[in-house]
């Protein structure tokens, strides 16, 4: 429980130091927006003109009404002064989230090092392995020290294809870390012969290159959870020093299992993030293979349960049986009640088979439990979305961005914003996920739902022409899925061409897609209303 609710404003021995902090914080505004100074030279000036005006009254004997009228004046200009002041230093100091917000990003830290203190990023970390093939652990054990630092209330940390997009680049850490707007870069590196792991870490201040804190540890492999954990928990406790007396909590400990189950998890999670049928199934079947090592590995079942509700969920034609995805839930809710992502897992099963409130509950328990955990507030937001109800679907994903900076989501937060007719909000939003999935797509070229959602945010922000060649590339990417076809009929629709839209629409139903709902409240979709090719074909999705 924090302080505040322990002691009421006025009571107890911290409402003082808080008092004194906001009176530091306001002395410090005005000292940088130059109000105390301007004030100075102000009130100089006015000292300076009177004694003027004195020496001047007995040299020429002129009235003492001189000597009223000025302090009269002079008390009535400083209101005035002190206002223009404040607004000349407040145009001073928003001139970088100015030129941020221009260039499309919503909520992007600062660029100064020393205005982000509560930051950090986690670059890939290094293979020195001798097989490349163990590249998915050295990616593996950076992205769950990322995911474990996220989840610490009090630290912004920049998204892993933020990180990714520096990977292979020979680039100062301090240019690096000023480019994605962070205090702190961790950057390590994972050597593995036989049985034994070497990882090598170190956390670097942006603002001065010079390491806070570094460590290599030479351990057995069963002693990787061990040393994802104290890496984590160092970097917090470093940035802690950083925030300056501000709490930060704790970061979470990586659930334990046999390090051959844990190694085939995280080749699925490799697979999980790509988000397409193929790399899904790869994804279930590495989850699947870290069952057989361990069956009571809740994670991984919880994993398996979420890959096949994603399935059923974009590639409802793929054949994947949603009752495997309910059983993996409910063995990873048998074996570990706590856990926040089988919550999340089963909330996604509830979700894909309409069983909406059930889908609530356990999404909000979720949250209970992980209050930062992406995937939770990714699928609820879709639920949310697809219900109709964007105000809670544009919180939900915009809390997500927080956590994890996502195209998709910062997409689907936009979307929400648009059909709220928060035309401002979106048109910032789809900037930011242009931004993002930009990044992604230097990364992953031939990813067609990332194509398709660039290619939409490029139409909303009046991009026209280059959008329509990115929803064609898309389909030319993945002519056979229908998510591919839905998203480039999206794009027509925008675009003012029903007739390819509702080409590519008839496409992607008989292609399998038919999620009715979404279908219904899909503002990209707005203007085919009416039209009675749409009502045909709205009717012929009803009833797939």
């Amino acid at each position: 429980m924090c302080a505040r609710s322990r002691c009421p404003p006025g009571r107890g021995a911290r409402a003082p130091l808080r008092r004194s902090t906001r009176l530091r914080v306001n002395l410090r505004t005005l000292v940088e927006r130059s109000v105390i100074q301007i004030l100075a030279a102000y009130l100089a000036a006015g000292w300076g003109l009177l004694q003027f005006t004195i020496w001047a009254l007995d040299w020429w004997q002129l009235s003492t009404w001189w000597v009223t009228g000025e302090l009269i004046a002079w008390a009535l200009f400083l209101p005035l002064v002190l206002v223009l002041a404040w607004r000349r230093g407040a145009r001073h100091a928003a001139t970088p989230a100015s030129a941020a917000a221009a260039a499309g990003d919503v909520a992007c830290p600062p660029s100064s090092p020393d205005a982000a203190p509560r930051s950090v990023a986690v670059l890939p970390f290094l293979n020195l392995g001798a097989s490349a093939e163990d590249a998915y652990l050295s990616d593996g054990i950076a992205e769950e020290i990322l995911a474990a630092l996220a989840r610490v209330e009090g630290l912004r940390v920049a998204s892993r294809t933020s990180g990714h997009a520096f990977r292979g680049k020979d680039l100062d850490v301090r240019t690096l870390g000023r480019q994605l707007g962070v205090r702190c870069v961790l950057e390590g590196s994972v050597r593995r012969a036989g049985t034994r792991l070497r990882v090598s870490t170190r956390l670097v201040n942006v603002a001065d290159g010079y390491q806070l804190w570094s460590a290599r540890y030479d351990k057995e492999m069963a002693d990787v959870f061990a040393i994802e954990d104290e890496i984590a928990d160092n970097v917090v406790r470093v940035l802690k020093s950083v925030l300056r007396g501000q709490e930060a909590g704790e970061a979470p400990r990586v659930p334990r299992t046999d390090v051959r189950a844990y190694e085939y998890y995280l080749r699925g999670r490799q697979f999980f993030s790509a988000s397409r049928l193929k790399s899904l199934h790869y994804a279930r079947e590495m989850f699947e293979k870290a069952i057989e090592i361990d069956p009571e590995y809740a994670l991984a079942h919880a994993a398996v349960a979420e890959a096949v509700a994603l399935e059923c969920m974009f590639y409802p034609s793929c054949g994947s049986d949603l009752g495997d995805a309910e059983r993996a839930s409910a063995r990873a809710l048998e074996l570990d009640p706590e856990l926040a992502d089988a919550h999340a897992a089963r909330g996604a099963v509830h979700f894909i088979a309409h069983r909406y409130e059930e889908a609530e509950r356990d999404f909000r328990e979720a949250l209970r439990l992980d209050a930062r955990g992406f995937d939770t507030l990714y699928l609820f937001g879709r639920m949310c979305f697809q219900l109709g109800r964007f105000e809670e679907a544009a919180g939900l994903f915009a809390r997500g961005c927080d956590v994890r900076e996502d195209y998709q989501a910062a997409f689907f937060a936009a979307q929400s914003y648009e059909a709220l007719g928060r035309r401002e909000d979106a048109v910032r939003t789809y900037g930011r996920a242009l931004g993002i999935v930009e990044t992604h797509m230097e990364l992953n070229p031939d990813d067609p739902r990332a194509a398709n959602m660039r290619a939409v945010s490029l139409c909303r922000l009046g991009r026209k022409a280059e959008g329509l060649r990115w929803a064609e590339q898309a389909v030319a990417i993945d002519p056979e899925d229908a998510g591919v076809r839905y998203n480039a009929a999206c794009l027509y629709a925008l675009a003012g061409e029903p007739d390819r839209a509702l080409d590519l629409l008839e496409e992607a139903v008989h292609a399998g897609f038919g999620n009715v709902e979404w279908i219904r409240q899909d503002p990209d979709l707005a203007s085919l209303a009416g039209n009675p090719r749409f009502d045909r074909l709205f009717s012929r999705a009803h009833g797939c």
